[in-house]
């Protein structure tokens, strides 16, 4: 009876992992067979690098929103990097078990709080302070990349929290017992070991942030123009494909199935090149403890 019941949850496990892969080749087929002969008829580098977005016109050039995306992204990344690494580093080897478990659930807390409601703050909040003490109209890629730093430092805490506290404690014990201070062992031993689990936390804070779309909306500014500077209002491929869709009829329609098909393929290069430094760093620091 156990062998059977184990067999059922093993073959349900198999099938549920199938039909994942199946609803995303089905997503997949689909945005792609809807936006790519809009994107054969109208020219795919016309298309990525036209710097002009006026349906009305007949110009569907993305390039504003790639760089709009792109450093929207970095921006959050540059912010939430340091942060989320030594917030991760106090949690799993120095803070005290109360603390720990007092900020524990806040960070799974912040995880848990839907996205308009941090674009929500950022519109009443974040705003009007960018207006007041940066000018301009405080709708802005750093603003949006402020929202998308808090956004994403739970994911990135999470993990690579996780990643520091699953090192072999051998590692430290031996580190201790040559002399090394805590702090020597942290950064010498347990950081460079944790560094692949580490790098996959970025990633998914990566993707959590190049593919937010409604906390983006409501404070980027949604100008599909070239910044010149992080105050300057942006659109991300996100926010265009949401504020447009309800009313893109025809090539239109068409053009944003393209602007989807760019997202894709943006996260994809960006994800492969991600895993590469992820499984690099792991071959060199496997093959450094053979």
């Amino acid at each position: 009876m156990k062998d059977i019941g184990e067999f059922l949850i093993e073959k349900g496990l198999l099938i549920t992992a199938f039909l994942s892969i199946i609803i995303i080749l089905l997503i997949i087929i689909f945005i792609f067979s809807e936006g790519l002969p809009f994107m054969e008829s109208y020219g795919f580098l016309k298309f990525i690098f036209g710097s002009i977005w006026d349906p009305s016109s007949g110009d569907y050039g993305v390039l504003p929103m790639i760089v709009g995306s792109l450093g929207i992204t970095s921006l959050a990344l540059v912010f939430a990097i340091p942060l989320s690494l030594l917030c991760a580093i106090y949690m799993a080897e120095i803070a005290p078990k109360t603390m720990r478990k007092i900020l524990k659930p806040v960070i799974e807390t912040l995880a848990g709080i839907p996205s308009v409601v941090y674009g929500f703050f950022g519109l009443i909040v974040l705003v009007p302070i960018m207006r007041i003490h940066f000018g301009g109209t405080g709708f802005s890629m750093f603003t949006a990349s402020i929202i998308l730093t808090v956004m994403i430092l739970p994911t990135i805490i999470s993990v690579s929290e996780d990643a520091l506290r699953f090192i072999p404690h051998e590692y430290k014990e031996a580190s201790l017992a040559l002399g090394a201070t805590h702090w020597q062992t942290i950064k010498n031993v347990i950081f460079p070991a944790a560094i692949p689990g580490i790098i996959t936390a970025i990633i998914l804070g990566m993707g959590r942030a190049i593919g937010e779309t409604l906390a983006v909306i409501m404070v980027a500014g949604n100008v599909a123009q070239f910044p010149t500077t992080i105050s300057d209002p942006v659109r991300a491929l996100t926010s265009n494909i949401a504020i447009e869709m309800g009313y893109a009829t025809g090539i239109h329609y068409s053009a944003l199935f393209g602007t989807a098909i760019v997202l894709f393929i943006i996260i994809i290069i960006l994800l492969v090149v991600a895993n590469y430094f992820h499984y690099k760093k792991k071959i060199t620091i496997g093959g450094g403890y053979l």
